[in-house]
Parts: C-alpha cells; sequence; structure tokens
C-alpha cells in the first residue's frame, strides 16, 4: 500500500505535491518523496519519515518546477531504509523517475531478464525500481530522439506484456510530460482530473479522488485496467488502452481499511461501501443472534466508524465513542514485530470508562489480521468495566497472505488462518464474534449503483486474480520475511548491546 501522485501545472507544483502527498499519508507512513523538473533539470528530495518530517521549507525551495511526481510508502516485502525511497530514477533513455503502488509477483524474473537481456543494473531490493527499468528499457528501444504519445503508450504496453502482479504506476519523463498506469486487472486503484486556473488547465495523477478534490481539482475517472494516460509538459492530454485483455478485478480491501471514506475509487463511493458492510453485519447479528443483549456499539478508531454507524442504526442499539485516538501513532498492523504493535496499542487508544462500565459492549472493526490489536483492545474494553465484550468484523476472515502491495505476507501471522471463528474469539478475548460474509462484503463494494462483478479478494479466499500464485511462490515470500526479520532483529540487538556496553 502506497500512495502516487504526478502534477503537471502551469507554475511551480512543490506545494500542491506535498499538499496531496498529506492527504494520501493513510496509504504509507514509511517514507516520502517528490522530484520536479524545471529547464531540463531534476530536483529530487525523499527519505523515511511522515510527509512533515521529510519536507522542511529548505527542501521546498529546490523543488522547482511546473512539472513533478510525489510517493508516500510503507513497505512490503522489502527492506525500510532510505535508499528504497521513492521516486526511483534512471538516466535513460531520457531521464525517467518512477512512483509505483502496489508489487510484482515476478519481480525475481524481471531482474533477471533486466539484467541478462536489457543490460540494466539495479540498484535496490525495490520491485519498484525494476518496473522502473523495464518501462525505461521498453521506451529506450522504440529508438526516438523525441518520444512521442505512442511511443509511450507503446513502451506502456510491453510493460503490461511483461510485469505481473498489480500496480498503479505515475513517470515523469524529463522534458515531456508525465504518464500514469494501471494494471490489467485494475487490482490498485489510479484516478485522474483537472482544474482551471488563469494561466490555464492543469492536470493531476492520484491513487485516490480525495487527493483530486482538497487540491481543487475535478475529477475525469478512473484509469481503466491495463490503460495508460500521458500529460505532455504543455498540458496535452492522451490515454489508451495498452493491455491486450484487461479485467477489471479491484482489491475489495481498498474499501475495507486503505482508502479514505470520502474517495471514490472506480466509481464506487468508500463511504457507502462501508455504511453498507455495517447494514449487511446487523442483518447477520439479526439472523444468527435474535435474541441479542447489545446495549451499545463502539467503533475502533477510525476505518470502522462507519460501519459500526450504520450497525449501530439498523439494529438499534446506541451508537458511543468509546475510545479517544492518539493521532500521533502510526497504523499497528504496519508495524514489524509484536513487541512494537503491543505498546502501540496502548499508546494509540485510550478507553472511556463512562461507555463501558456494567454494558454488553459491541465492538467493531474493519478487519482482523494478526488479531494483536483487538485482543488488546478487548482487554481494555474489560479494564474498564465492560459486562461482556463482542466483536465484529467488517470483513471476513484474512486467512492468506496478500501479494498485490499490502503487508501481509506470512501466512502463519494471520489468527484466522486455519481455525474457526470459535477458535479466534477465544484466541482475541471475546465472548463472541462475527465475521462479515464474502458474498455480503461483495454485494456491499460492488451492489451499488456501479456494479463490479469481481473483486481481488484473495487475503479471504486465496483466490490470485493474475493466476501465478503457487504454494512454492507463498512459500518463498514468507521465507523472505523471516530472513528480513532475522537481519532486523540482529541489528537491533548489535544496537542494544554497543548501547550497553
Amino acid at each position: 500500500m502506497c500512495g502516487i501522485v504526478g502534477i503537471v501545472g502551469k507554475s511551480n507544483v512543490n506545494q500542491a505535491l506535498y499538499d496531496a502527498l498529506t492527504v494520501l499519508q493513510h496509504r504509507g507512513q514509511d517514507a516520502a518523496g517528490i522530484v520536479t523538473s524545471h529547464d531540463g533539470r531534476l530536483f529530487l528530495r525523499k527519505d523515511n519519515g511522515l510527509v512533515r518530517d521529510v519536507f522542511q521549507q529548505r527542501h521546498m525551495q529546490r523543488l522547482v518546477g511546473s512539472i513533478g511526481i510525489g510517493h508516500v510508502r510503507y513497505p512490503t516485502a522489502g527492506s525500510s531504509t532510505s535508499a528504497e525511497a521513492q521516486p526511483f530514477y534512471v538516466n535513460s533513455p531520457y531521464g525517467i523517475t518512477l512512483a509505483h503502488n502496489g508489487n510484482l509477483t515476478n519481480v525475481e524474473q524481471l531482474a533477471k531478464e533486466i539484467y541478462e537481456s536489457d543490460l540494466r543494473h539495479v540498484n535496490t531490493n525495490s520491485d519498484s525500481e525494476v518496473l522502473l527499468n523495464v518501462f525505461a528499457h521498453e521506451l529506450a528501444v522504440r529508438g526516438k530522439l523525441q518520444p512521442t504519445e505512442e511511443d509511450v503508450f507503446a513502451a506502456v504496453s510491453h510493460v503490461h506484456s511483461r510485469c505481473v502482479g498489480g500496480y498503479a504506476v505515475v513517470a515523469m519523463i524529463t522534458g515531456y510530460g508525465i504518464v500514469g498506469f494501471r494494471d490489467p486487472h485494475g487490482i490498485r486503484p489510479v484516478v485522474f482530473g483537472q482544474r482551471h486556473t488563469d494561466e490555464g488547465v492543469e492536470y493531476m495523477i492520484a491513487s485516490e479522488s480525495v487527493a483530486l478534490d482538497v487540491l481543487g481539482f475535478t475529477l475525469i475517472r478512473d484509469l481503466a485496467p491495463g490503460e495508460a494516460v500521458y500529460i505532455t509538459e504543455g498540458g496535452q492530454l492522451f490515454t489508451k488502452q495498452c493491455a491486450e485483455a484487461p479485467t477489471l478485478q479491484p482489491c475489495i480491501f481498498e474499501h475495507v481499511y486503505l482508502a479514505r471514506p470520502d474517495s471514490i475509487i472506480d466509481g464506487i463511493s468508500v463511504y457507502k461501501a462501508r455504511l453498507r458492510m455495517g447494514e449487511k453485519l446487523a442483518d447477520k447479528i439479526m439472523r444468527e443472534r435474535p435474541e441479542h443483549d447489545i446495549d451499545v456499539v463502539i467503533p475502533i478508531p477510525d476505518t470502522s466508524r462507519t460501519a459500526a454507524l450504520e450497525l449501530a442504526n439498523r439494529l438499534g442499539v446506541k451508537f458511543r465513542e468509546g475510545f479517544v485516538k492518539n493521532r500521533y501513532i502510526g497504523r499497528t498492523f504496519i508495524m514489524p514485530g509484536q513487541a512494537a504493535r503491543k505498546k502501540s496499542v496502548r499508546q494509540k487508544l485510550n478507553a472511556i470508562e463512562l461507555e463501558f462500565r456494567g454494558k454488553n459492549v459491541m465492538l467493531v472493526d474493519d478487519s482482523i489480521v494478526r488479531g494483536t490489536t483487538c485482543k488488546q483492545i478487548i482487554q481494555m474494553a474489560r479494564e474498564a468495566g465492560a459486562k461482556n465484550v463482542y466483536f465484529c468484523s467488517a470483513a471476513p476472515a484474512v486467512r492468506y497472505p496478500n501479494v498485490y502491495g499490502i503487508d501481509m505476507p506470512s501466512v502463519h501471522e494471520l489468527i484466522a488462518h486455519n481455525r474457526t471463528t470459535e477458535q479466534v474469539a477465544e484466541l482475541i478475548g471475546a465472548d463472541w464474534l462475527v465475521y462479515q460474509d464474502l458474498p455480503d462484503l461483495i454485494d456491499s463494494v460492488g451492489g451499488g449503483k456501479i456494479k463490479i462483478d469481481h473483486f481481488d479478494c484473495a487475503v479471504f479466499n486465496g483466490e490470485y486474480v493474475t493466476g501465478d500464485i503457487d504454494a512454492a511462490y507463498l512459500d518463498r515470500i514468507e521465507q523472505a520475511r523471516n530472513d528480513l526479520a532475522k537481519v532486523k532483529n540482529q541489528a537491533v540487538s548489535a544496537i542494544i548491546d554497543l548501547y550497553n556496553n
């Protein structure tokens, strides 16, 4: 999960890129980067940290130019060093910078091809750098001194034929323009829009529509699966379908957790989808526990609030805010290591005892991944005096790893893997637990005015839409994650030992 943005403006775009990244900060809190172009020169600033920490006034003053791209990142299978902060850059051809949201599933094969056939060198373990070099190579073989929109679209077409996985990309070709494209399954989201200024029309590409809204851009539409948009420095806009057999199968977890509720993805309101999730959950509770004794419904801030509100309305039960959130603590399932997550939850949330004392409480969360967070929250509810604590997940049980850009690669870290609902309830300490049914989730997201028949639901059903994921692949990424964790733990231990000595 990352956030991408690209702007072709009529004046300096540094502030607009910064503002867009702050709006997309929920998509990545590990690193941030901006690159701009002016008179054929590139100006880059990237580092680990939040947007507000990476960019100081002195950095912003140097980011000159009316065209640029930006990125916020959290790590998936790669490391979290500043060397892997994006955008990435290659100087041939033209000078290309690229930012990427998603994950390539054939990155090992691609890295070998890049070295042996394309004669290119990759400096990091990031699949984003691999994707950049594939795109750069395919543009270079066109052999044009000045690339046209057809050259750009041909390069994207070849990227689609070589790269497998989920990816939404924005790239800047120095001196020529910005290109955005989406994988042939449309797994990761990307939209584009425009705004009118006194100097002319400006264009923006972003992961979510909310970034356009906040900056005063009007949403034109989502990019279709396999489609590319190319905007020249002069402000000409071109689009083309670049995949042979595109099919829309977007990641349903975007609507469950990743996206902001005020975003529109593939024509679907995230907010309305989450309202429908609450309705479906309430209906399931009424079917399975018609004589329930729920006194109050309390959301676990923030992404579950919309579903919890509608669930309470449907059940005719009081809705209350029972937890106060410290907004300066990052998302816990992103954090490495159980110890860090356990410490973080207590710092992140504090219970309002008034809403728990002597009551049967229904806690609502968007999903249950590792179970570490909800277990502690249930314990906090009991300590605040709750008589009984019930738990509701707006998503089905997460039983399988994600391979398209969400940090869920290790199946053994998923609490629901090979466990029943009752077993999970016991492990997290809930008196009873309700999961959303997958057909109800699909209907909640795809059952509005915009009909989508197929979603990537792999984390729930183990069916990977790219068709290339097998047990051997899952074993490799789990081993890679374990090896990376060992290296990190050894490094931390070494630092502690050095400090103690």
